[in-house]
């Protein structure tokens, strides 16, 4: 009837997690998942975080600092992917607002227009109405804002 259920004592779930934490950083959402996957109870789970925290291995402003220079600097991607992103993992409205201000508008802009423009010569598309609609869509599921696409898409596709 039991299944063999592993369980930590609070010191090894914390030792865990604090290596879990040292090695890339992560949000809160992702810690309490973690211990709850680990079958911690949530009092432990409290503590456990409480002590992350004071340890500075959780720190939601790094975590959304990082995330948003990570993904835009690699991926490539616009401010409302990565607003919808941090928002899925419950940081704070400041946390998000003061991490996308990291970005310059000038290497945004570069960063948009590049993307566009290796996106548009990569298109084998013979039909003008159907790689219009395609630029469109790839830069706006990579989150790049619609008036700056539309913009982009009509100067570069004729």
């Amino acid at each position: 009837m039991y299944q063999n259920i592993k369980t930590h004592t609070v010191e090894e779930a914390t030792k865990k997690l604090e290596h879990y934490c040292a090695y890339q950083e992560r949000c809160h959402q992702e810690v309490r998942q973690k211990l709850k996957n680990m079958n911690m109870i949530p009092e432990a789970i409290d503590v456990i975080i409480v002590h992350l925290l004071e340890h500075n291995y959780l720190n939601e402003a790094r975590f959304a600092q990082t995330y948003v220079s990570g993904k835009f600097r690699i991926k490539k991607w616009g401010r409302r992917r990565l607003l919808l992103e941090l928002k899925k993992r419950e940081i704070s409205k400041f946390n998000v607002n003061q991490a996308l201000k990291e970005i310059s508008e000038d290497e945004y802009l570069s960063v948009f227009d590049a993307l566009a423009e290796k996106r548009v010569h990569s298109m084998h598309e013979s039909n003008m109405l159907k790689k219009k609609k395609k630029l469109i869509d790839y830069l706006l599921y990579r989150g790049w804002e619609a008036h700056l696409v539309y913009e982009k898409a009509n100067e570069l596709v004729k």
